[in-house]
């Protein structure tokens, strides 16, 4: 039998999350210096270091790399913009995927005087690439609104070159026209057209209602309330909507990139997860529940803003993380998949500043807030900037990456007296270390699987696993004996899964509900000895 000694392999590295004793994740908001972008409701960028920030009364401003705004407003178009009422205005820019070379941006407005008509047109730029051509617009698509407030007005272009477009539900209180169910109507709903003609839009023919009857065939989702921001994730194309609640809830809803199957969201008959006015709805499975439910009696919530998911490069720990907060109770809040098909939600700011409409992000893909209330804007940060420590094992020692202090652990768990750079351990276990990277940050490494003594692990020949990765189920044999018994043990080194040896053929582990990772597999003989040891992956 070929085997090798644990002591000689020294160590099997296992990816897992974060430990639970280094800082938390906690965002910082980081007032910039610029005043004066008076009911700031957008944040855009056009594929180069500038943004571009819309404000309500129907200008968009450049703020350069140097945190300064330039005193000539890219585009102002004011005297045709209807800002008189607190939902109405300049409300949403979009640079076309193009701009570069066609010089194509889109704004949805609110036109004429009452309760007026949002539109939605596409300018260009100047000679000057920090001016507009005002008398460049095209009028591309209009809505007329039966009420002054709940008019959406977020558009954005999709990884797939559409231009999608929110509406709100028309306005007044409670829908009282149904129109974010009735699918003739863009109201309540977000739309999806192409704009890549030269003039006018065209219905792309994989819209889910492409070719319905009775339904307008630019509809993409319906049954929101009012999609005040919303945004796709420049990864994966998810979908992320922050819908205002009437006066109970505030919502965030979620659809998958790629999705085209036409999902509809549930108001009129559901303000968030409660029923709200069922009257000739369907039963609630066919609705798609909000993935964030936020009580407005909770922390003073009024009005969602949405947001993004980060996909800068400057702070790793929020990476993949879409972050969100509300107009009113003005905490920042984090969602993450929970690798059961759902999210995780966490508060990751508790200071509350009130008045934050708009969340979006530069062409880094770092994130920024605009102020309604104070003309201002913030830079979102995480208080950790630093990488995290980096293990090496050797046949006897485990070392860390160079820090200010170090604080290793066996099993979760201190261990006595081991705070230098190298260690040399003396008992199995899974070993991390939490390093102080940097003044206030302590973060931790990855583990390993460390043996020093005793426990050998036979080669891939005799103890054979399959599949690899694993997925929904494990199978195992080679080597075993009957009347032993077969362990997968988690980065905290605790058994997870434990099969009995019954007979010669495979033991079999069902994996559907196993976090996904890198594990330990251990072999026990008859008399409860380990006689062999090896990596395993787990991938769904």
């Amino acid at each position: 039998m070929n085997v090798l000694k644990s002591s000689a392999l020294a160590a099997i590295l296992l990816v897992h999350g974060a430990s639970a004793q280094q800082t938390p994740l906690t965002l910082q908001v980081e007032l910039l210096p610029p005043t004066g972008l008076t009911r700031i409701v957008d944040i855009s960028h056009c594929g180069d270091e500038r943004l571009f920030l819309t404000l309500q009364a129907g200008q968009i401003r450049i703020m350069n790399p140097d945190i300064t705004v330039l005193a000539t407003p890219f585009l102002n178009i004011t005297t045709q913009v209807n800002s008189t009422g607190n939902e109405q205005g300049l409300l949403g820019l979009a640079f076309d995927p193009n701009y570069a070379q066609n010089g194509y941006f889109y704004v949805y407005y609110t036109f004429g005087a009452g309760n007026g008509t949002s539109r939605v047109s596409r300018f260009s730029v100047s000679a000057d690439p920090n001016v507009a051509d005002p008398t460049s617009e095209q009028v591309l698509y209009t809505r007329s609104q039966p009420y002054s407030n709940h008019n959406g007005g977020d558009l954005d272009f999709g990884p797939d070159g559409m231009l999608y477009i929110g509406f709100g539900d028309g306005g007044s209180g409670g829908d009282p026209q149904n129109y974010a169910q009735n699918m003739t109507t863009a109201l309540g709903k977000l739309i999806r057209i192409d704009v890549s003609g030269g003039s006018g839009w065209a219905v792309p023919p994989d819209n889910p209602f492409a070719t319905a009857v009775d339904t307008l065939p630019e509809i993409f989702a319906s049954g929101l309330r009012n999609p005040w921001r919303f945004g796709f994730d420049v990864l994966n194309g998810d979908l992320w909507i922050g819908d205002v609640g009437q006066n109970a809830v505030e919502e965030v809803d979620f659809w998958p990139g790629g999705d085209l199957s036409g999902p509809n969201f549930g108001w009129r008959c559901y303000e968030g997860n409660n029923a709200y006015n069922t009257t000739g709805c369907q039963p609630v499975a066919a609705y798609v529940a909000p993935v964030a439910h936020h009580a407005q009696s909770s922390q003073g919530w009024c009005s969602v803003v949405g947001g993004r998911v980060y996909r800068g490069s400057t702070y790793w720990r929020l990476t993949g993380r879409y972050l969100y907060t509300d107009y009113c109770g003005g905490q920042m809040y984090q969602m993450v998949p929970n690798g059961m098909g759902g999210f995780t939600r966490t508060q990751l700011l508790a200071t509350a500043i009130a008045g934050f409409s708009c969340l979006g992000s530069n062409s880094a893909n770092e994130l920024f807030l605009g102020n309604n209330n104070n003309g201002r804007i913030y830079r979102i940060k995480e208080v950790c900037t630093a990488q995290p420590p980096t293990i090496l094992a050797s046949a006897d020692a485990i070392t860390s990456s160079s820090a200010l202090a170090y604080q290793w652990y066996r099993n979760s768990s201190i261990a006595i007296g081991e705070t230098g750079q190298v260690i040399t351990p003396t008992e199995n276990g899974f070993y991390h270390v939490i390093a102080t990277v940097n003044t206030g940050c302590q973060l931790s490494s990855d583990t390993v699987w460390f043996s020093p003594v005793g426990v050998e692990e036979q080669d891939a020949e005799r103890l054979q696993v399959r599949p690899v990765p694993a997925n929904e189920e494990l199978f195992v044999e080679g080597g075993l004996q009957v009347g032993g018994r077969v362990e997968l043990i988690d980065g905290a080194g605790r058994v997870v899964l434990t099969e009995r040896v019954a007979g010669n053929g495979p033991v079999r582990f069902s994996t559907a509900r196993i976090s996904e990772g890198t594990y330990v597999l251990r072999v026990l003989g008859a008399d409860g000895a380990a006689i062999a040891q090896r990596p395993v992956v787990i991938a769904h």
